[in-house]
């Protein structure tokens, strides 16, 4: 790259590392900077395809036939993609190297029966019998039952209770829209109008999936399983509210239905989409047209083309993300570059940061006001806009990487997002990642919470970045925050050392994002604080030792979303990958291990593996967006994260 500053790249390092292993990370690091700086955008960010299973793929086609928008030439392309991600047994899994799903794999034969594949075709045979084994479609889960019911494949009676009248609960009730996560509310909310009118898809072709099932559809009372005495009891509450539904009065109905109307439509978000995830886009679109606006009523022209843009529709591959992702990838990148120290990487990283300057949520009147009406604004949101609902992580990492860059130029701007997160700490000192204190776990067990993610409890891999920038800043009117989070984080680690990872595939996530925060923390501890020192320096050893011991032979780290099932695989079930290999090197690096043989071994394995055109092997799915139920693929997570890691080993090295 001539733009680089050849001095700076022909400085020695140490004799710790091999000549020749010096000479590949020099190269690689040059590689993967030029690589970032084809990817980003001309206005100055970066976004990459963030891909998830083919549960929102077959859902695009199933909305195109719900509302007779048909694409035939579009469903085709996205038939192909879902038969190329079939395994050998006939099943669909939640991320590559899983085992079969069942909702998944209905809602994937569906979806191809939909775009026309022949039912009696070896691929369907094949996921029919899977489903057959499996127990059958009566045996999904909720949300596969919402859509089947849409379709008149199920009864009503086989979906959860959740009627438009739950608009109207107070704040303080047991239940209601504050206690639960942001991403539940925007799903939610056009569900209570879907459900309160029984919504009826067009369905033109007259599809229907009967086969799949084994006993039928009338087998309801079996659907339900009991998960807990708690959700017995919950159970027993619907099964009361169903049958006194006849009792509400129709007044009472009519205003919740347009309480919840004019809900989702306050937060429809332009061509962004309501809360800028596909399954609220889809429910409110589908909600619209049940509510009776016109198919050219533009609010339904907004909702459409909000969907068509999550399209990836290229040549070789056509599917639906589940949103996108800018804002993250743009701060990650400008950190990895700006790393990396190089003139050029580092003026294409203030380009990236300048246009996140712009799009920090100031006054917008978000769902996180609710909790804490007197905190002024300072957030970014995960997407290219959702104002209604910042990220706490985004937040953190975005200040984070102004900081490193240019901490004068950025200061009001940083100054503003570290008082929103100061403000947004929950009760035990942690840190959630749209909400505070949304941790009401016991709605985790009513009947339409199947899928364990209704909340959105604080994490340690949040925490650890709000920790992060408290410890960069290292102002004393946060102080108070920061020990507190530190003390949650303290308390969060695993008794092997490690962290588990909410949003990133997953020990190694975990720890990686701790390491770093409690790195940045102990630099900045004065000698007063020897007590916090040496809790700190426990927890790093820790967790070290336990990044050490996961090390694989070949000088990588990988580790299979199997860990969200099986704890005791945590660190391990997969063959090394390029975006882990850099969060464990990152995480050593912090640490004060940066020239030890692990992390030579890691950018040896690093430079080795890096492609032609400066990339790394595209990463299997990397991160869960809820545990156990849906799984998501960052295509940059290969892109930044081992460039930041090569750097950072770089500067440990010259620092020796």
């Amino acid at each position: 790259m001539s733009a680089l500053k050849e001095e700076r790249i022909a400085r020695p390092l140490p004799d710790k590392a091999s000549e020749a292993s010096t000479v590949d990370v020099q190269r690689a690091i040059e590689c993967g900077i030029r690589r970032l700086l084809q990817d980003q955008q001309e206005d100055g960010h970066w976004v990459y395809e963030l891909e998830a299973d083919c549960t929102i793929p077959a859902e695009y086609i199933c909305y195109l036939h719900y509302m007779d928008e048909r694409d035939p030439a579009l469903e085709s392309r996205i038939a192909l993609f879902l038969l190329s991600e079939q395994m050998d047994d006939g099943a669909w899994p939640l991320f590559h190297g899983g085992a079969g799903d069942l909702s998944c794999t209905v809602k994937a034969y569906f979806a191809l029966k939909l775009s026309g594949q022949d039912a009696d075709s070896e691929p369907m045979q094949r996921a029919r019998r899977w489903i057959l084994d499996h127990g059958g479609a009566e045996r999904t889960n909720v949300f596969t039952r919402i859509l089947l019911a849409w379709f008149e494949q199920v009864p009503w009676t086989a979906v959860p209770y959740i009627p438009a009248e739950i608009m109207l609960l107070p704040r303080w009730f047991l239940f209601s829209l504050d206690r639960i996560s942001y991403w539940s509310r925007t799903v939610m909310v056009p569900l209570f109008i879907l459900y309160s009118l029984r919504a009826t898809a067009a369905n033109p072709t007259g599809t229907g999936i009967r086969e799949c099932f084994v006993e039928g559809p009338e087998s309801v009372g079996d659907w339900f399983e009991v998960r807990s005495p708690l959700n017995r009891v919950f159970l027993w509450l619907e099964a009361l509210g169903r049958r006194t539904e006849w009792l509400i009065p129709r007044r009472l109905h009519r205003h919740a239905l347009e309480r919840a109307e004019s809900w989702f439509i306050e937060r429809l978000n332009g061509l962004d989409g309501l809360g800028a995830i596909f399954p609220a886009m889809v429910n409110a679109s589908i909600a619209l047209k049940e509510l009776g606006y016109a198919d050219d009523h533009p609010l339904r022209n907004q909702t459409r083309d909000a969907l068509r843009g999550l399209v990836i529709d290229r040549p070789d591959r056509t599917y639906v993300q589940p949103c996108m992702s800018p804002v993250w990838d743009t701060g990650l990148a400008a950190l990895a570059l700006d790393a990396s120290g190089e003139s050029e990487a580092c003026a294409a990283a203030g380009r990236g940061l300048d246009w996140l300057v712009d799009r920090q949520i100031t006054d917008a009147p978000g769902d996180w006001r609710r909790g804490a009406p007197q905190l002024p604004g300072g957030g970014w949101a995960f997407q290219y806009r959702n104002d209604h609902y910042p990220d706490l992580d985004d937040t953190a990492m975005v200040a984070w990487a102004m900081h490193a860059h240019d901490p004068a130029r950025y200061r009001p701007v940083i100054e503003r997002a570290v008082v929103w997160l100061a403000g947004m700490q929950s009760s035990k000192g942690g840190f959630g990642a749209f909400d505070i204190d949304n941790d009401a776990e016991y709605l985790n067990h009513i009947p339409f919470a199947d899928h364990g993610a209704l909340l959105d409890p604080p994490t340690a891999d949040v925490s650890a970045r709000c920790l992060t920038l408290f410890a960069l800043l290292d102002d004393p009117r946060f102080e108070r925050q920061r020990e507190r989070v530190r003390g949650y984080l303290l308390s969060a680690q695993e008794s092997d050392g490690s962290w588990f990872g909410r949003w990133g595939t997953n020990y190694i996530y975990g720890t990686w994002s701790a390491l770093v925060a409690l790195g940045a923390d102990g630099r900045n501890l004065n000698r007063n604080r020897n007590r916090n020192r040496n809790r700190n320096s426990e927890a790093i050893t820790r967790a070290v030792a336990w990044l050490e011991a996961h090390q694989n032979q070949d000088g990588g780290w990988g580790e299979g979303n199997q860990t969200y099932h099986d704890p005791e695989l945590a660190g391990t079930g997969s063959c090394s990958r390029a975006f882990q290999t850099g969060w464990a090197m990152l995480g050593l690096v912090a640490a004060g291990r940066g020239e030890t043989p692990a992390v030579r071994r890691g950018a040896e394995y690093l430079a080795r593996t890096q492609s032609a055109d400066g990339d790394w092997p595209e990463p299997w799915f990397t991160a869960p967006g809820f545990p156990r139920v849906f799984y998501l693929k960052y295509h940059g997570y290969s892109r930044y994260f081992p460039l930041w890691a090569l750097t950072a080993a770089r500067q440990a090295w010259r620092g020796a």
